[in-house]
């Protein structure tokens, strides 16, 4: 059966790998080498410089390409790296369209890099508002950067018609896919242009890397991302591509399980006293529940709520949870909670996050793959101790 005919399931198991031709060793190794022989200057057997190309890395690249439903892979030292080098394709003076619902350290990388290196302008929009988009276009827009689900508001953006609007004026669609993984969705399949993922998050799914994945549509696009990464230089390492690949394996397993677990324990925060409103595209409550429905397979293990209370009472339940433990990053096995406004999102101006509705009582759940019920009673005690304080 060819590997485009193989359910996710299979592909996440087998995509990208086959027995070293070695040994047999059905893993693929670890090849921790800098530097390969060559026959005659020039004349290799595919490998020259391990920043050019490894083959623990390009088996990774090559799973992670059939997996999207790409043409070709390319892994990084971390999502910030592959986002830099993406917006690398740009070139100076380019103009791109932002959703104003995004991850802090791409914020940060926008506004703070980006904008002072490559003279790059940047336009932030609320994507459910296609007008908003359209008029946002101008003759040197370049690209159209989007995530959904959005990180923290867990807002769900429609990418067809997205790409739909952006394809007449040959403008590159870029989707970062973190959150929802090739499991739950497949923005190329919609017609975007390029793939971004954190594979320290959901691929890798063990919080041991960190690490970036970039998967492209084209071959054109293709030999620009090759020639950047290699030009760059910021690429993953043996050791962690190996992870990531230990970790996708299970991708389809843990996704499920995340999936459950998120939708009971939104469930249950919707009836909570102390709750004032949950963010979860799997609830019908959600605004785009029915997109979500329709352009993801599940809805991914993210919660997002704001509390009945201040700061001091946010804090004190962060703090108080025994088995979501406080800490930045999301996707791994176990269960984390974070406050957005002072960690992942503390980057952007507080004027801003207040204006998009990341306000001080916003909590962001990871909820890992632990018995729900133990979760939910984790998270019941810590809403109660916040009482302390509210």
């Amino acid at each position: 059966m060819k590997s485009d005919q193989q359910k996710i399931s299979t592909q996440v198991i087998h995509a990208g790998q086959a027995p070293d031709p070695t040994t047999g060793a059905v893993m693929t190794p670890i090849y921790a080498t800098s530097t390969f022989v060559q026959k005659s200057p020039g004349v290799h057997q595919g490998y020259e410089y391990s920043r050019s190309g490894n083959p623990t890395r390009d088996a990774l690249e090559k799973c992670m390409a059939e997996l999207e439903d790409g043409v070709a892979g390319f892994a990084y030292a971390s999502g910030l790296a592959a986002t830099s080098n993406v917006l690398d394709l740009l070139g100076g003076g380019a103009h791109i369209i932002s959703g104003n619902d995004i991850y802090g350290g791409t914020y940060r990388l926008l506004e703070q890099v980006k904008k002072v290196s490559a003279a790059l302008e940047v336009t932030y929009i609320d994507f459910q508002d296609l007008d908003q988009l359209r008029e946002a276009i101008r003759p040197e827009t370049k690209a159209i950067w989007v995530e959904t689900p959005t990180n923290p508001l867990l807002q769900i953006y429609d990418l067809e018609k997205i790409a739909a609007i952006a394809r007449p004026h040959k403008i590159l669609t870029i989707c970062d896919n973190t959150f929802a993984t090739p499991y739950l969705q497949k923005p190329l399949a919609f017609g975007f242009d390029i793939v971004v993922h954190s594979a320290t998050k959901y691929l890798n799914g063990h919080s041991d890397v960190v690490a970036g994945i970039v998967v492209v549509k084209t071959l054109e696009m293709a030999e620009k991302m090759k020639f950047l990464q290699n030009a760059v230089g910021s690429i993953l390492s043996p050791f962690d591509a190996f992870l990531v690949l230990r970790g996708i394996k299970t991708l389809v397993l843990r996704m499920r399980a995340h999936s459950e677990n998120a939708m009971k324990i939104a469930r249950f925060l919707e009836q909570h006293d102390n709750v004032k409103h949950v963010l979860y595209p799997g609830l019908k409550s959600h605004k785009q529940h029915s997109l979500a429905k329709a352009q993801m397979l599940d809805f991914g293990g993210m919660v997002s709520f704001y509390l009945r209370g201040d700061l001091d009472a946010a804090k004190k339940f962060t703090e108080s949870t025994r088995l979501f433990a406080l800490a930045e990053s999301l996707g791994g096995v176990e269960s984390l909670v974070e406050l957005p406004a002072i960690m992942t999102h503390a980057s952007i101006p507080a004027n801003i996050r207040n204006q998009y509705g990341i306000s001080d009582n916003l909590i962001r759940l990871s909820v890992g793959i632990e018995d729900a019920d133990d979760l939910i009673n984790d998270l019941d005690q810590g809403l109660k101790q916040m009482n302390e304080v509210t």
